[in-house]
């Protein structure tokens, strides 16, 4: 039995995706799914390159501000708003377009998720303060002692997936690595096309990506990170101010570097994102590519887009 299709449009940051959705959205009636695990954070706009309000109001977006810095959002919390989001829009006649650049959202999308206990926010608070206090390449070695496998994928300073595999092996008594081998990921029920927006021509991006942090700086973006930082509760050990743009304007604030060396940080980190986003996107057996530096790329969308809900018809 062959799945629905759903589709996504995909592409490296600065690739143009968002002008593409609103060419979409004044042609179809759509209902954009946002697969970004920035623009999921409230009071972060301007770093994040967030759908204005007149384009929210042009296209209605699902998974925006959704959560404030200091919480959470997991791969598994997207997969499941995103299969009850599509159900949702479907049933109101509209059709769902997955857009955006986190692409372990769309590979958890593909391969599904394992069965694995929820959040608990108690031994979270417990896991956070010992990280405070000790440090997270503790917590990575501690980590390493108790599964091995899972600590060899993941960097010392990866604090989230460091302290989820900790609260798994503390709830389940069994290491990460092992639940994995143990279980099948249970799978969506929709078949899910790529719309890939990529470059041929990495200068052009690099060019692009250096261009739109200097339109973030003068729209703000500077005064964004101060307020996130002035709030005293937030650090750069969370997945919020993690994101690329933010950490490196912190560090400005914090005093370790100057504006001018945390901007061309910022670009550089922005830079290496697209770049895994781009290698990631090329490993993807099944992909619809559009050069993201063509001519008129939202109408080439809107073309593709309407050949894939003919032949999923």
């Amino acid at each position: 039995m062959n799945k629905p299709t759903i589709i996504c449009i995909a592409g490296p940051t600065a690739a143009g995706k968002s002008a593409s959705v609103l060419t979409l959205a004044e042609h179809l009636p759509i209902e954009v799914i946002n697969v970004d695990s920035a623009t999921i954070y409230q009071n972060m706009d301007i770093g994040t390159a967030k759908p204005s309000r007149e384009e929210q109001q042009s296209v209605p977006q699902h998974l925006l501000d959704i959560r404030d810095p200091l919480e959470s959002y997991s791969a598994a919390d997207f997969y499941q708003d995103t299969l009850r989001l599509i159900q949702d829009i479907q049933t109101r006649g509209k059709i769902p377009i997955l857009a955006g650049g986190t692409m372990m959202y769309y590979k958890t999308l593909r391969d599904g998720l394992h069965d694995l206990p929820s959040a608990n926010n108690t031994l979270r608070t417990t896991l956070e303060q010992e990280a405070l206090e000790k440090g997270w390449a503790f917590m990575h070695q501690k980590l390493h002692q108790l599964d091995p496998q899972t600590a060899e994928r993941l960097a010392p300073n990866d604090s989230q997936r460091i302290q989820r595999a900790l609260e798994v092996i503390t709830l389940t008594g069994k290491p990460l690595s092992a639940l994995f081998a143990e279980q099948k990921p249970t799978q969506s029920p929709y078949h899910f096309h790529t719309i890939s927006l990529e470059p041929n021509d990495r200068t052009q991006l690099h060019q692009r990506i250096a261009q739109r942090f200097m339109q973030m700086m003068d729209s703000g973006f500077l005064e964004e990170v101060r307020t996130l930082y002035q709030r005293g509760d937030l650090h750069t050990d969370l997945p919020s101010i993690r994101c690329v743009g933010y950490r490196q304007l912190w560090h400005h604030l914090t005093g370790e570097v100057s504006v001018d060396k945390a901007i061309e940080q910022g670009i550089a980190a922005t830079r290496q994102l697209a770049k895994r986003q781009i290698t990631w996107l090329r490993s993807q057996p099944e992909r619809t590519i559009i050069d993201c530096f063509d001519k008129n790329v939202p109408q080439q969308v809107l073309t593709t887009v309407k050949q894939i809900l003919q032949l999923s018809n």
